[in-house]
């Protein structure tokens, strides 16, 4: 398109400015591993990850611009690269990996070894890098009018808004600082409460809601939409299903039935919890399933045109251009690349896939990276549907591995090994595509940006895999502190195949309470996720979703100032989830080392104190958004 070969990038191609520097090298990996721990650790607790791509270019400015006086844009962009691929490489491998542990925990097979994760991380982030770059001029360049790639280009916008990059550094810093605090007196001092919980006795529902800076930050991310589907999820689930369950079923077991203990029983020794996590997470597992395969039935034609188009784009769309804003990877490196990542998962033991589970891995990888690449561009990464991309490998593969007579526990690993691999991979094709489109609308050097993704991605695998044990060691999979719901989700599917071991019933009620929301055009995938999870969780996203509701709808305020403090709360926000990450990590050691730093006998302040810290937490959120005076 003529457009496109005149757009002009904010720096031209003819000017040479640092990009790959010793700075931003050690501020990116810093960020890939901080964002990558913190993502894990959210991701684990509430079944969703946050982008990192912004706050970590606003940490870059300020860091740049304001602390070592540089102005160099390119420098700081690379910082982002780096830093963002961290947290897509995580948020691929607890969408999957954590099954292994949960498997482990039921003596069925060994504990992963850290290798063994840091391997598969490494292989699928790689992968998802060179099976990208060579569609970079037909998506990137070729259709720059019509892939908008939403997240890269506001990252642009960001990265362009420079001079304001050191008072928005200090936003991010404050969310950091303040967040880590009210994690530490909650689960560290443990002087409040983490839940507050209201229980109708006579009813046998219950209300609630966790104190945690994280689950208010996320709320206030993704909006009064999405947190109000979750939050009516929990709702038919705690004071609708539960409560049924308890009414009609009293003095009966229904799963698992040999255990002889009656519903009556379960909830006088347990509450609501204990009907929650034996009954209702597996209806919330099945509408879970339905919503990730309807999200992908429905993005089918846009799947087939994308690939089809990709493919055509492809042939001749090499860019032939000896400019600096035109290179990238060599193909001949990207081809042997792409070859030793295939020998390292066949014949690596540390990697339990064999040769058929290595071919998936080439087939399924590169299409869904295709697929991914282009659909961020039009969609935007948190529509991008990951999770029923994994759940349709996770089922073509258990059912392959099955059918080639590896049945048992071996071939349960094998299926979660092949769909890590390909979830990391569409999650890192997706974000590359996002930081390589950011860095085409500022005029980077697109191998140097390459070279950062791989960077990125091999400092996120080498950490992730010490996060996964840190948290499998202090706190164990599957349980209130880190429910790791895609992960059970995963190990459910798959158990169910290989070993049709599961609660069909409840399972196929899930199924038809998604298929019912899907009718009414209510999104299915946040609401099982609402479903899936404690309403104690849901509650506290609730609270930042109404918060960001009541700014959103003020009327006496201009479009401007509106969208400038929504962006301070933004960054505020994803400071808050980072700080209760690196604190959430801190305890785990701690926990790990037999440390407690608990004065809860000597000092407690009840559910009374666990509000005021809440409207604490919300106040500090309007104070740096709302409240915030404007440097104008």
């Amino acid at each position: 398109m003529n457009d496109n070969n005149e757009f002009k990038p904010y720096v031209p191609a003819e000017k040479i400015t640092p990009e790959i520097t010793v700075a931003s090298i050690v501020m990116g990996v810093i960020l890939a591993v901080v964002f990558g721990a913190a993502n894990a650790y959210l991701g684990l607790r509430v079944g969703m990850t946050v982008s990192a791509s912004i706050p970590a270019a606003v940490l870059a400015m300020g860091v740049i611009r304001v602390i070592m006086q540089k102005n160099s844009i390119l420098e700081s962009n690379i910082v982002q690269t780096i830093g963002s691929a961290g947290e897509s490489l995580a948020a691929g491998a607890i969408f999957t990996m954590p099954a292994l542990f949960l498997w482990a925990e039921e003596g069925l097979t060994e504990m992963p070894s850290i290798i063994e994760i840091t391997l598969i991380s490494l292989c699928g982030g790689i992968l998802g890098i060179l099976f990208m770059v060579p569609l970079r001029n037909a998506l990137i360049v070729k259709e720059h009018a019509t892939l908008l790639y939403p997240e890269g280009t506001a990252c642009a916008d960001v990265l362009l808004a420079g001079e304001e990059g050191g008072a928005n550094a200090s936003t991010v810093f404050s969310g950091m600082g303040l967040a880590a605090i009210y994690k530490f007196i909650v689960d560290g001092l443990k002087v409040i409460p983490a839940d507050i919980s209201l229980a109708f006795k006579s009813f046998k529902g219950e209300l609630g809601v966790e104190v945690y800076p994280a689950l208010l930050g996320v709320g206030y991310i993704v909006g009064p939409k999405i947190a109000s589907y979750m939050f009516a999820g929990s709702v038919l689930g705690w004071m609708v299903i539960i409560p049924l369950i308890c009414l009609f079923g009293q003095n009966i077991s229904l799963y698992p039935a040999e255990t002889g203990v009656t519903i009556a029983q379960l909830y006088a020794e347990g509450g609501a919890s204990a009907i929650w996590g034996s009954y209702v997470r597996y209806i919330g597992a099945g509408a879970i399933a339905t919503g990730g395969v309807i999200s992908l039935i429905k993005s089918l034609p846009l799947i087939v045109t994308t690939f089809r188009d990709s493919m055509k784009g492809m042939k001749g769309g090499r860019s032939t251009s000896t400019e600096r804003t035109a290179l990238d990877l060599p193909m001949n490196l990207i081809l042997a690349g792409i070859a030793a990542m295939i020998v390292i998962i066949w014949l690596v033991p540390a990697v339990p896939v064999n040769l058929l589970g290595a071919v998936m891995i080439v087939v399924f990888g590169f299409f869904f990276a295709t697929v991914s690449s282009r659909m961020v561009g039009l969609i935007g990464s948190s529509n991008n549907p990951v999770s029923g991309m994994a759940i349709a490998t996770l089922l073509v593969a258990t059912f392959a591995i099955k059918a080639s007579g590896n049945t048992g526990i071996s071939g349960m690993v094998a299926a979660i090994a092949v769909g890590s691999v390909i979830c990391i991979i569409a999650a890192i094709a997706g974000d590359t595509s996002q930081d390589l489109k950011t860095g085409y609308l500022l005029g980077a050097t697109p191998r140097k940006q390459q070279i950062g993704e791989i960077i990125g991605v091999v400092a996120a695998a080498l950490a992730i895999g010490g996060v996964l044990y840190l948290l499998n060691t202090a706190w164990g999979y599957g349980g209130a502190e880190v429910p790791a719901p895609q992960a059970t989700l995963m190990k459910m599917i798959v158990e169910g195949i290989m070993g049709g071991n599961l609660p069909w019933n409840l399972v196929f009620i899930g199924v038809c309470i998604g298929i019912a929301l899907e009718i009414l055009r209510i999104p299915v995938m946040p609401f099982a996720l609402g479903l899936y999870l404690p309403i104690y969780l849901n509650a506290a996203i609730m609270c930042g979703g109404v918060v960001r509701m009541l700014m959103d709808g003020r009327k006496k305020v201009d479009e401007k100032t509106k969208e400038r403090q929504a962006t301070d709360g933004t960054l505020f926000c994803a400071g808050m989830i980072a700080g209760e990450g690196i604190v959430g990590i801190a305890l785990a050691i701690l926990t790990v080392f037999g440390i407690n730093m608990s004065i809860a006998d000597k000092l407690s302040l009840g559910n009374i104190g666990g509000l005021v810290l809440l409207a604490v937490m919300i106040l500090s959120l309007l104070k740096f958004s709302l409240w915030k005076k404007s440097k104008n």
